[in-house]
């Protein structure tokens, strides 16, 4: 296929954390507001006057000195976080928005606030929401009250952003314009021969989250603009077509690495991933602004810290109805290693998607940043021939 005009310029943005149009976004006079998990609602730290970037450690392998504060038994995602805090990657960043969700990232970011020293930044403070473990409506009360306090009052009074229902409303348009173009984009992964590959949607995805919105939305347009006459090759380069589910995962270099083994990925359910991020947000009657918001991250998350019975079984239903939907023959399910939630979830998703959906699944466990290649190559290699041979064998 044509390459797409903007992915190398996607593909710089992501080397680092502090990029090119971060620090644009920070000379316009914005405050950058950092946050590490989907609970945090992103649409509120894109108020005028500030932005959001969702942490990332790019390129960190060797998070030694994380380890020293964190045990090496600990989710390599947090400890890469804190390695590249400690370098001093995210002294950009003026706040810290965290939650009490994920273990590992809320113990990086306790160090962020009891380590005066961590972030170089005369402005840098911390602020933690509670998050519900239930979605009921006395969850979404809880929580609407939570992110009043801990990120909108936090905002006003700390840095003089304005929270108006105005402001709300200004910052919810913003993100569904947002949400509106990569779902249009993430479409033509439901063609016959798909137009995009994995990596090239996981790129424009992942950039949506680490830069300033209004820098990025241009280039969005033009993406969504040049994929309606897109062309697939004549010949597909792809053996089978997966969906790829589970926890945090912002290394495009994992999806290019399947889809090298004949695998692509034409979905994504896992943390960083689209298909809950970029739902447009829905004001119903007589809600407020802030309540819609409560009401629509609480109420899409697919995150497995939600662990009634009912939640566990409808997760596993919204991964196979993916599935279908985007005509995927197969589902590999990733955690990372030493992840609370997604070792269980992985466990239980390998078990029953074969059983109750049909679906065969390739089970991964895996460091933040792809360090052994040979290996899952074997791997993916493998799930992929026997995915072949089961197609075969029932006559597709």
């Amino acid at each position: 296929m044509r390459d797409l005009k903007h992915l190398i310029y996607f593909e710089d943005l992501l080397q680092e954390a502090n990029n090119d149009l971060v620090r644009k976004g920070k000379e316009d006079g914005n405050i950058a507001l950092g946050y590490t998990c989907y609970f945090m609602p992103e649409v509120l730290l894109d108020l005028p006057g500030a932005f959001a970037v969702r942490l990332r450690a790019p390129r960190c392998t060797s998070p030694d000195i994380a380890s020293y504060y964190m045990s090496g038994r600990t989710c390599h995602y947090g400890r890469s976080l804190m390695e590249r805090a400690l370098e001093g990657g995210y002294n950009f960043i003026d706040a810290q928005l965290a939650t009490e969700t994920c273990t590992v990232t809320c113990r990086f970011q306790e160090h962020l606030e009891y380590m005066d020293d961590v972030i170089n930044n005369a402005k840098f403070d911390i602020e933690f929401t509670d998050v519900p473990f239930k979605k009921t409506k006395n969850g979404i009360d809880h929580y609407e009250k939570q992110l009043s306090i801990h990120v909108l009052d936090f905002l006003k009074n700390k840095y003089d952003i304005d929270t108006s229902d105005a402001a709300l409303m200004k910052a919810i348009e913003e993100h569904n314009e947002v949400c509106r173009l990569i779902q249009e984009i993430g479409e033509y992964r439901k063609l016959d021969n798909p137009t995009i590959t994995g990596y090239e949607f996981q790129i424009i995805n992942l950039v949506t989250m680490v830069c300033p919105k209004y820098l990025i939305i241009d280039k969005l347009r033009e993406t969504a603009e040049e994929m309606k006459t897109r062309k697939p090759d004549d010949k597909p380069n792809y053996r089978i077509k997966v969906e790829l589910v589970g926890a945090e995962n912002d290394d495009p270099d994992f999806t290019k690495l399947i889809e090298s083994c004949g695998a692509l990925v034409v979905a994504d359910r896992h943390c960083y991933g689209s298909l809950e991020s970029r739902q447009p947000i829905e004001i119903k009657e007589g809600e407020t602004p802030l309540r819609a918001i409560a009401r629509h991250y609480l109420l899409t998350s697919q995150c497995a810290r939600f662990m009634e019975q009912q939640e566990m079984r409808a997760r596993k239903k919204r991964v196979a109805d993916i599935a279908d939907e985007y005509k995927a023959d197969g589902i590999i399910v990733i955690s990372n290693k030493f992840c609370e939630y997604w070792s269980y979830e992985r466990m239980i998703d390998t078990l029953v998607l074969p059983r109750d959906y049909g679906y065969p699944v390739c089970s991964i466990e895996k460091e933040y940043i792809n360090s052994a290649s040979g290996q899952l190559r074997t791997r993916f290699q493998a799930f992929v021939e026997s995915v072949e041979l089961k197609k075969i064998q029932e006559g597709k």
